[in-house]
């Protein structure tokens, strides 16, 4: 990964991925931001994320247990399973024990997703979460390519999700979008760190997401971790008051 600046000292010749070894035993969300606000382009993210940005969502994926994913993610950016680097699975080893990258899991009410795609053709079995209906009236076809763990009856219920993950030894969950998903993780307040890329774009308006269900009684507040820039764009991650 090229070398980054921290906004603090000014020094240059930092390695981004040092600053994020430490990954909390909890939900680290790893998001992507225009000027304005906005998750996503055209329905995708890419379109704001740069080359640095995608080694940096690659980077995380080696400090995780599992890789969490919303269903429209998955089918806007045609996701595959996660790939790392000798180096970074190397690391994985010699820290954790882990000789796989982590899986992804999708997290579908419907079970609306793509299941053609190399997500669930790759040597690492994703996972699909999904509701008991979902999985009553689906589950078969999803048990063929992918490890299916139910969590809610009618709508998928996250802090049962995290029950579950922690059940199967998944202490250190990197979501990774989208804004649907983002939103019902910090309404259940299950949000422990933050990486947000703020890329130097203006988005223009997108499209509205309907909203359902309960809201924050008051804003969560956590504190900043670090700022690296490279290139105009600013990284920024921020914690539960370590």
């Amino acid at each position: 990964m090229p070398t980054m600046r921290t906004v603090n000292t000014g020094s240059d010749e930092v390695s981004a991925e040092e600053f994020y070894r430490d990954p909390p035993d909890g939900v680290r969300v790893n998001m992507v931001a225009s000027l304005d606000g906005a998750a996503a382009f055209d329905g995708r993210v890419r379109p704001l994320s740069d080359a640095v940005d995608h080694q940096l969502l690659r980077a995380l994926r080696t400090y995780a247990d599992v890789v969490l994913v919303g269903a429209g993610t998955i089918r806007a950016e045609r996701y595959g399973p996660a790939m790392l680097t000798e180096e970074q699975s190397r690391y994985r080893l010699e820290r954790w024990g882990l000789a796989a990258p982590p899986p992804i899991a999708v997290v579908t009410r419907t079970g609306n997703i793509p299941l053609d795609t190399p997500l669930f053709t790759g040597d690492v079995r994703p996972i699909v979460v999904t509701t008991q209906r979902t999985a009553t009236e689906r589950g078969a076809a999803l048990e063929e390519v992918a490890d299916v763990v139910v969590a809610g009856k009618d709508t998928v219920d996250l802090p049962a999700l995290i029950t579950a993950f922690g059940d199967r030894g998944f202490r250190r969950i990197l979501c990774e979008g989208g804004p649907t998903l983002l939103d019902d993780l910090v309404t259940h307040d299950l949000v422990d760190e933050m990486c947000l890329t703020l890329a130097p774009k203006l988005a223009g308006p997108q499209p509205q997401r309907a909203t359902a269900g309960p809201t924050l009684g008051a804003p969560r507040s956590l504190s900043l971790q670090h700022v690296l820039t490279h290139d105009d764009f600013l990284y920024l991650r921020y914690g539960r008051g370590r």
